[in-house]
């Protein structure tokens, strides 16, 4: 017997929470994808910082290494210690080596 004005109760399959999981799903998978994709960009910034870093310390080597190839007593100094040249009337000592 079928009374009028109860309530069905339905049990069944039900399209709006099948659309709202997948929904869910889909947002979750974005959300944890992007996450990922700033990590990534993260470390790669932090890798090239690093090399930044790097090679502005090389830099500023090459620019004393310049300045001083371009002052003449440090000209003077290699030619007397690397290549063992002396000054006109100069006479040159070496340590004897043991």
């Amino acid at each position: 017997m079928h009374v009028k004005g109860a309530k069905r109760l339905k049990i069944g399959f039900s399209w709006f929470w099948l659309l709202f999981a997948f929904i869910i799903l889909y947002f979750s998978s974005v959300l944890i994808s992007q996450q990922m994709h700033l990590n990534q960009v993260g470390q790669n910034q932090l890798a090239a910082e690093r090399r930044l870093e790097v090679a502005q310390r090389e830099n500023e080597r090459l620019k004393q290494e310049v300045a001083d190839l371009n002052d003449l007593s440090h000209i003077e100094r290699i030619a007397r210690e690397e290549l063992g040249l002396t000054k006109r009337g100069e006479l040159p000592y070496s340590a004897g080596k043991k």
